[in-house]
Order: C-alpha cells, then structure tokens, then sequence
C-alpha cells in the first residue's frame, strides 16, 4: 500500500508495511508483533504507538480492535547499584 513506509513505531523505527507484513506471515497478537519486530520496546514502550500498531493489526485481521488482548507490558528498567539489591547502607 502507499502508507507502507510510514513509521509507526518511532523508537524501533518499525513501518506501517512491516507490521502489516507481520500479520501475513502469521503473527496474530500483539505480543506476537511486539516479539517479532520490537514494536513498542522502545523508550516509550509503547505509548507513543501502541494504539496505531493495535489499529492495524486489527484492520489487516478484520477484527474489532476490542478483540486483541493487550500486549504484555514490563515495568520500565533502569540501572540500579548492586548496594540497593543488597540492601547495605552506604
């Protein structure tokens, strides 16, 4: 399609047509894509695409966007000092 090479997925730099194409080859879920091609990984995690990827998804499956389970989602990470996981003072 002629939308395929907007960007969806800013972090990850992820288009339009390779979550399309993701769906064609058998990725039926979010989490599927998310796993696949790193959508929603990103700083953001997520929040900047997660409803457009959820949008199409849904229109290449010929789906409500209501029926896709969300995708599963992880707290972000930071780095910690091993001080704090060791719970020394210091």
């Amino acid at each position: 399609m002629k939308d395929d090479n907007q960007i969806i997925c800013r972090c990850e730099e992820i288009t339009k047509g390779e979550i399309r194409k993701a769906v064609h080859e058998g990725m039926f879920t979010l989490t599927e894509i998310r796993r696949y091609l790193r959508t929603g990984m990103g700083l953001c995690q997520g929040q900047t695409c997660g409803r457009l990827i959820k949008g199409i998804v849904a229109k290449e499956l010929k789906i409500s966007p209501l029926e896709l389970e969300p995708a599963m989602s992880r707290a972000p990470m930071r780095p910690l000092e091993m001080k704090i996981l060791g719970n020394e003072k210091g």
